[in-house]
């Protein structure tokens, strides 16, 4: 994508504060308060850079469209342990991809529904 990148991502709660407080937990994020705007913004920094992209496809399984924001992790068995520690739900439990990456799909304790990717290890 080299025109119009997608440069910024919302997530709407039911309950903001304690989903920052997850996603910071698990994913050792910080957040910094935007009192005006009432956003927890989470910037991208350095990391910007780690962006892969994104895609598009046609349902199979899933009722309903959706969004799903994508978490790159080192050990996704170990966050999907967390997630649940933490008040998370594990939708669909860590799998194998043809490509050596590995998904997980969970929902926060408000009920939205992340992923998390761990990459193929590199030859």
């Amino acid at each position: 994508m080299r025109k119009n990148p997608v440069c910024y991502w919302e997530l709407a709660s039911h309950d903001a504060k304690k989903t920052v407080e997850f996603l910071n937990k698990v994913f050792e994020w910080d957040d910094e308060l935007d009192e005006q705007l009432g956003i927890h913004e989470y910037p991208a920094g350095e990391d910007q850079a780690a962006f892969a992209g994104g895609g598009v496809f046609t349902l199979r399984k899933a009722k309903l469209p959706f969004l799903t924001l994508y978490i790159k992790v080192d050990d996704i068995d170990a966050k999907a342990k967390l997630i649940e520690e933490c008040g998370g739900f594990i939708v669909i439990e860590p799998f194998d991809l043809p490509t050596g990456s590995r998904i997980c799909l969970f929902n926060e304790p408000s009920g939205v529904t992340l992923a998390m990717v761990q990459p193929a290890k590199k030859k």
